[in-house]
């Protein structure tokens, strides 16, 4: 292919302009808020089960008080509808010694509900502990996806930005070059992971690094300075200026 060495030597700064943009692609694809957004996602999850579980233990909780209330108050009712039959005095000796038993029976029975009750309170206590530490963390857990959603937009938005910058100067240049030239760097940055062309400086290939043998710097210095030279190993473009040592 022949091409105009000025075009060719732009050619380079097409590539700073794709390389950039390449840098930029992959700066957006691993931005650490990313990371650390699915971090905090994976622990709010996490919270939020523990949350739950938390949450299930105190209504537990809160259900078997209030069913050991009932019974005390039932307990009490019934104490006190024996002991006021008991001031009355009236009624067989028999019966009223059953009730002074029964109050003994229930008094017993209202102390070990009573104690119950306060060891579940205890319980309780120690649940909403567990529970308000889950629900603190998550108040923080949120707090920091905000800050880290707030880093990320503005990352991304200073991304957007540089670009718009970058893409607004490529058009022109590529307008400005000949279409199979373009065709050709497109068709190789597909193919060598996104680097088309690159300097040849010093005898060495700027694509792969690489040194030329002795046949190829005759191969490349007896070629016509309009002609497009690739390299044997990489067979990326190598762009000819006085820097590259033939």
């Amino acid at each position: 292919m022949k091409a105009d060495p000025e075009a060719q030597r732009r050619l380079l700064d097409l590539q700073a302009i794709d390389t950039a943009l390449a840098q930029l692609a992959h700066k957006r694809r691993t931005l650490p808020e990313l990371a650390e957004l699915e971090t905090l996602a994976r622990q709010l999850s996490g919270l939020e089960d523990g949350r739950v579980r938390a949450q299930v233990a105190v209504d537990d909780i809160d259900r078997d008080i209030a069913r050991i209330e009932r019974d005390v108050e039932q307990v009490r009712g019934r104490k006190d509808k024996d002991q006021a039959r008991l001031d009355t005095g009236r009624g067989p000796a028999r019966e009223l010694e059953a009730l002074q038993h029964e109050l003994v029976s229930l008094s017993r029975r209202q102390s070990e509900l009573e104690d119950a009750e306060l060891e579940l309170m205890e319980q309780r206590e120690t649940a909403q502990g567990s529970l308000d530490e889950l629900l603190g963390q998550q108040t923080a857990g949120r707090e920091a996806r905000e800050a880290a959603e707030v880093r990320r937009e503005q990352a991304l938005a200073e991304i957007a930005k540089e670009e718009e910058f970058r893409t607004s100067a490529r058009q022109p240049l590529v307008a400005d070059l000949p279409a199979d030239l373009i065709t050709l760097y497109d068709r190789i940055r597909e193919v060598s992971g996104g680097l088309a062309a690159a300097l040849l400086k010093g005898g060495r290939c700027g694509g792969c690094r690489l040194e030329l043998s002795g046949g190829e710097r005759a191969r490349i210095k007896a070629a016509p300075p309009d002609e497009v030279v690739r390299c044997e190993e990489c067979r990326r473009i190598m762009v000819r200026t006085a820097e590259s040592g033939l």
